[in-house]
């Protein structure tokens, strides 16, 4: 059963650091968009490529009501990013622990 318990924290701290780039890619790229970036930059192009997909689909879930000038997609992913790695992560390794 160890193996099973390793595997499982072994997953649990990849998705947790997964997790936690996700989110500073997620906060570099709000920040940047404050100053208009070069959209020709590798670097915006990298940062738009990554985050798109998980950015898109929340602001078409977003009712018009919502979108009221400024984009608050960045603030639900968070919200979510944080509850992923407060919920799911810990479970992981709370299960792998009962595991081993």
């Amino acid at each position: 059963m160890f193996i099973v318990s390793n595997l499982l924290i072994a997953l649990a701290r990849v998705l947790d650091i997964a997790l936690t780039i996700l989110y500073w890619l997620i906060l570099i790229r709000a920040l940047i968009s404050w100053v208009n970036p070069d959209p020709y930059n590798p670097l915006v192009q990298f940062l738009y490529k990554t985050t798109e997909p998980i950015l898109y689909p929340i602001r078409r879930l977003l009712p018009l009501d919502f979108r009221f000038g400024i984009d608050i997609s960045p603030i639900i992913a968070f919200l979510l990013i944080i509850f992923l790695k407060s919920f799911l992560v810990k479970t992981i390794l709370d299960i792998a622990y009962r595991l081993s």
